[in-house]
């Protein structure tokens, strides 16, 4: 289940660094995926979570 929830978080995060119009609701859908993946995650997978909330704080900082 933890390997779904990252590549779901994964998704989102490469989906909205590409995308032109990003809505809060896709913004909140992407940090929702990256908390739930989280939860359950190894100490690399962690390390990656990191890294795409990093990232996608830079695209909500970019859309301001």
């Amino acid at each position: 289940m933890a390997n779904q929830l990252l590549q779901q978080a994964r998704e989102f995060t490469e989906r909205l660094k590409h995308q032109n119009d990003i809505s809060q609701d896709d913004i909140n859908k992407a940090k929702n995926a990256i908390s739930s993946a989280f939860a359950n995650s190894t100490e690399a997978e962690k390390e990656l979570l990191q890294q795409y909330q990093q990232e996608l704080d830079a695209v909500d900082f970019r859309d301001s």
